[in-house]
């Protein structure tokens, strides 16, 4: 049910273009990937690093847990306009054991820590000015930001925004993966 409504909010049609995958849903324009059928879902990467702090980052703690993960950088204004959507998303899946990870991108690491703070970010982001972490997502590559990426309890890849996110539209994602 959550899952049409999501879709709903989206023009969506079947992926033909690139993917003759018939479990997986995209938007016309690409920015919204969703796979219905978890065992034919890409597998996600381990994700590690360190964090903003220059702390190493235990990827263990996310086994077993749904995971969003989120693309940003702090000069990124759709990344910046979608932060307290995300901030409001982590608190209320929080109960249902949903986990999110930020992954900063090109950016310095000062302006990074200042945003997180400027908007009560609650949950750990790795420092990849590089990008090296979003290339290890070959198969849904995040080649946008923001994105956001829902990863399931087994580590596949379950949707791929590629899109500033609200929290009502995460949170139907969510809700879907986390009922699974």
């Amino acid at each position: 049910m959550r899952r049409r409504a999501l879709l709903g909010l989206i023009p969506v049609a079947l992926l033909a273009a690139g993917c003759s995958d018939s479990s997986a849903e995209a938007s016309e324009d690409g920015r919204f990937l969703l796979y219905n059928v978890p065992d034919e879902r890409p597998e996600a990467p381990e994700l590690s690093g360190e964090d903003l702090e220059g702390n190493p980052f235990d990827p263990s703690t996310l086994n077993g847990q749904v995971v969003v993960v989120n693309f940003w950088a702090s000069w990124c204004a759709p990344c910046r306009r979608e932060g307290p959507d995300l901030v409001s998303a982590a608190e209320k899946s929080a109960a249902d054991g949903v986990k999110f990870l930020g992954i900063n991108i090109r950016d310095d690491r000062d302006k990074a820590e200042a945003f997180e703070a400027s908007v009560g970010v609650p949950y750990p982001s790795l420092f990849d000015p590089s990008g090296r972490l979003a290339l290890q997502f070959t198969d849904v590559p995040p080649n946008t930001i923001p994105a956001t990426i829902i990863i399931d309890r087994q580590r596949r890849i379950a949707a791929v925004f590629r899109q500033e996110v609200t929290a009502d539209l995460l949170l139907d994602a969510i809700a879907d993966v986390v009922s699974e």
